[in-house]
């Protein structure tokens, strides 16, 4: 296939990869399904027509999502971040990611119901914990679990 990613990263579910693969395609623009890989006739795995793996993009990034069974769980130690524009589409998708199950961690971290790490930044942050005044902002930050700017900048003013 010639427009086949050579890289990609994978994430592996109990058996949840469809839906997380979904879920994640509703939250951010230029996302979508690329093919679902379903487990063929005549083998011992699972169940002819399971679903396998999800290939698919997230605002132009492609992963696979594979139904690997029981044996391996998502951690923290890999996660996926996203930059955000403003505050307002941090808050939308802090809500989403959080909802039904999810968690919040701290410093823009979170799981998600199907046990994905995320780390919602907004860009203003990063700029203000990387520039001048970053000595300030860093203690605020420390003591967040979403990201909210307007604190980050009164920090960064005092």
């Amino acid at each position: 296939m010639a427009n086949t990613p050579k890289v990609r990263t994978c994430l592996w579910f109990d058996d949840q990869a469809l839906p997380a693969a979904e879920f994640y395609c509703s939250l951010l623009p230029g996302s979508r399904i690329d093919r679902v890989g379903r487990y063929p006739d005549g083998q011992d795995m699972a169940e002819p027509g399971k679903v396998l793996m999800v290939e698919f993009t997230l605002a132009g990034t492609p992963y696979q999502a594979l139904n690997g069974g029981p044996h391996f769980t998502l951690d923290e130690a890999v996660s996926i971040s996203v930059s955000t524009q403003d505050q307002a589409e941090t808050d939308q998708l802090w809500e989403a990611l959080t909802a039904d199950g999810g968690a919040e961690s701290q410093c823009g971290w979170l799981k998600d119901r199907f046990g994905l790490s995320w780390q919602i930044v907004p860009k203003r942050s990063v700029e203000l914990l990387t520039g001048p005044q970053a000595a300030k902002v860093w203690p605020a930050l420390m003591r967040m679990r979403k990201i909210d700017i307007a604190t980050l900048e009164a920090a960064a003013a005092s």
